[in-house]
């Protein structure tokens, strides 16, 4: 089934009642979509079936809600976000103190300044044939440093529609990016990125 026709009244009454073949198309046509972002977050492929699935089973469950004001495929994402989200949180629990603040504590002296400036990252990786170091050092960042970075930086989302898609202040989102940063950083350095 065509997406166009996902906004037929005939087809939302069908999702509405949950009818197997309505629901199946939505399946069909958004699962790809949901396991690219997954992966695009840096989820594990079992961990984006496993968000997709849950968005999925939850849409089931809230389909009647969908008055149509909106694409179902902006409604089926709204619930995506929110469950990664959900899983943040949790996540989030375990990770109260992060060792990277440490890291740039011991980057500065008594009086405030570098011991050692900051290499220009972004600078270095372009001039640099480093997709495979860059790849390899945004795996490594935790999970929810991870996706907010992948939301601000490859989907372009300001940080306050990040803070509302995460349920986040503005805040905690900038102390994510700020660590996030921070990681690459270190991590780029030790694979030899540095300013000369």
């Amino acid at each position: 089934m065509n997406e166009s026709n996902f906004s037929d009244p005939e087809f939302l009454q069908c999702l509405r009642s949950r009818n197997p073949s309505a629901l199946g198309a939505v399946v069909d046509a958004y699962l790809p979509q949901l396991l690219r972002a997954g992966r695009g977050m840096g989820f594990s492929p079992e961990a984006a079936e496993d968000l997709a699935q849950s968005a999925f089973l939850a849409l089931i469950q809230s389909v009647e809600r969908f008055e149509g004001r909106s694409h179902i495929r902006t409604f089926l994402f709204g619930i995506f976000y929110n469950k990664v989200n959900e899983y943040l949180r949790e996540k989030m629990k375990a990770e109260s103190h992060d060792p990277i603040d440490e890291v740039m504590e011991s980057r500065f002296d008594q009086t405030g300044r570098w011991r050692q400036p900051p290499v220009d990252i972004e600078r270095e990786v372009y001039g640099l044939e480093a997709g495979g170091s860059v790849r390899d050092c945004l795996e490594k960042l935790p999970e929810s440093q991870r996706i907010i970075f992948y939301l601000r930086e490859v989907e372009e989302m300001s940080t306050q529609e990040i803070c509302k898609k995460m349920t986040l202040s503005k805040t905690n989102v900038g102390v994510i990016l700020f660590r996030a940063r921070n990681r690459l950083r270190e991590c780029l350095e030790r694979k030899g990125f540095r300013r000369e």
